[in-house]
């Protein structure tokens, strides 16, 4: 009798200690599909990335945040730093909404001259310029629901004061007028903004962000007009000696793969009017996730981008749990001529390089005994790079599969000259009907060579082809871990095969 208590104890906390295991919560960052390479908030809601400014060593990343679910509610200023733009320390939420409405998008700049006046020129102020969203007046059907303000930091974006006399700009009766991007603009002495209104971008200028006149606007007959026009950038960049430049337009839907996307158009400011070089429309991305990008201020000459790495399609419905969205690996910018004409590229950080653990180069012909890239490094990392060159142009796939059938590919289709995402059975996709797609980015190089280089993460893909020319970034769900990373050539010669673990950045 007494062995038998004894085993029943033993069966009883053999049970309870299983339950417990159960319920364990997941250690934080860990979750199922948490990426390990790509800012992610530590719980609930996040969506376009806003008032970006590098300041005292500091990349400020702001960001919409809705602090009390995992969909779309209220919004609210996140707020992250890095001291390399990998690694991300998620500090306290920046902006609340107030009686004037939500905080949605807009940017920070640093006030060096004191042109505001709320800091000293031994203590600039860090200004951020928002749209504020006043819910009570869309739901009543009006047209001025949306205003811009204005609030300023004197602790480096640690505590905020809005603005006492806010709105700054006010809506003169456009429905979407929104997420405005500020910079100064040395020739003219002035600030510039940069404003989505509708179906265009209306450019306004001031001397002290406190006191705005329009200038002009730009867009409504020109680029894609599919959806809404939002989250705008206006940036110069130098090819050849040459300044021009490049105006960032998001809009949604409308996307050249369906829902969210953003275009780009390459031309001439002169303080007060855009002028494009071409009216071909153009993207920044082709893949379905990759929205509402926007750059870092204060960065010098160098330009980095930052986009949020979902789509409004399902945005709401992704299968994350505890959190909801992350951003796209941010991305140096450049000018390329191709085709007969100018290009925006757009690269990962050099700054990746950080959380390299090591780079493996693969003998290519190995391949042809074992075609598992894994199998022949002897090692399945969770998130890597991969990147070869060609010498030839032809179709050629890149497989990422598990042992439950799951697979995602990611390759080049010759015959139609283009870069392809197939996340058709990449994993769960039942919680929306649009989100098994394949998505396709035209080759704009016309080099018979050419570079593939992927990034992968536990539920993200970036492609960056023929030296960011070509890009898709898309996100997939799969219900196990790829473990098998395969390459179908054709018969076409891959050249300089790599493969790159990366750390977590947590």
């Amino acid at each position: 009798m007494e062995i038998k208590k004894r085993l029943l104890t033993i069966c009883f906390v053999v049970a309870a200690v299983s339950l417990q295991a159960q319920k364990a919560p997941t250690k934080l960052y860990q979750e199922p599909y948490r990426l390990q390479a790509h800012f992610s908030p530590k719980e609930k809601w996040m969506n376009d990335p806003n008032g970006m400014v590098y300041y005292k060593g500091n990349y400020h990343l702001f960001f919409q945040y809705y602090p009390k679910a995992t969909v779309w509610g209220p919004m609210h200023w996140g707020h992250a730093v890095s001291k390399d733009l990998i690694h991300w320390k998620q500090l306290p939420i920046a902006l609340y909404p107030d009686k004037l409405g939500y905080i949605f998008s807009g940017s920070a700049v640093i006030d060096k001259d004191n042109t505001s006046g709320f800091g000293t020129k031994g203590k600039p102020a860090m200004v951020a310029i928002f749209t504020h969203h006043d819910p009570k007046g869309e739901k009543a059907g009006a047209s001025t629901y949306q205003n811009q303000s204005i609030a300023y930091s004197l602790d480096e974006g640690t505590t905020w004061t809005k603005y006492k006399s806010n709105p700054v700009v006010k809506n003169p009766g456009i429905k979407d007028f929104r997420d405005p991007k500020v910079f100064w603009y040395a020739p003219g002495n002035k600030w510039v903004m940069t404003l989505a209104t509708k179906d265009r971008i209306t450019f306004y200028s001031s001397p002290n962000l406190k006191d705005w006149k329009k200038e002009s606007e730009f867009g409504r007959m020109l680029g894609a007009h599919g959806g809404v026009w939002e989250c705008p950038d206006l940036i110069p960049l130098k090819l050849n000696g040459k300044e021009y430049w490049v105006l960032l337009v998001s809009i949604n839907p409308g996307g050249p793969n369906d829902g969210s996307a953003t275009q780009y158009f390459v031309g001439h400011f002169d303080g007060s009017k855009f002028t494009p070089t071409s009216t071909e429309t153009k993207w920044i991305d082709h893949g379905p996730d990759n929205y509402a990008g926007v750059t870092w201020s204060n960065t010098g000459t160098r330009k980095i981008f930052l986009g949020w790495m979902s789509n409004w399609l399902y945005a709401n419905q992704a299968p994350t749990v505890k959190w909801r969205s992350a951003m796209t690996i941010p991305r140096e910018l450049s000018l390329k001529s191709a085709a007969g004409d100018i290009w925006l590229a757009s690269n990962p950080v050099e700054e990746l390089e950080n959380i390299i653990t090591k780079t493996i180069n693969v003998d290519a012909g190995l391949l042809a005994k074992d075609n598992n890239i894994f199998s022949v490094i002897k090692q399945t990392p969770a998130q890597y790079t991969l990147k070869f060159n060609t010498q030839a142009v032809k179709d050629y796939s890149v497989i990422l599969s598990n042992n439950a059938g799951e697979k995602l590919v990611i390759g080049y289709d010759a015959k139609n000259s283009r870069y392809y995402i197939d996340r058709t059975k990449a994993g769960q996709n039942g919680f929306n009907k649009q989100f098994a797609s394949i998505s396709y980015a035209p080759r704009i190089s016309l080099s018979p060579t050419s570079n593939f280089e992927l990034l992968v993460d536990a539920s993200s893909v970036e492609l960056f082809a023929d030296g960011g020319l070509s890009n898709l970034t898309g996100i997939y769900f799969p219900k196990k871990p790829y473990t098998r990373l395969s390459i179908v050539n054709n018969g076409m010669e891959i050249e300089d095969l790599q493969i790159q673990p990366l750390k977590s950045i947590w």
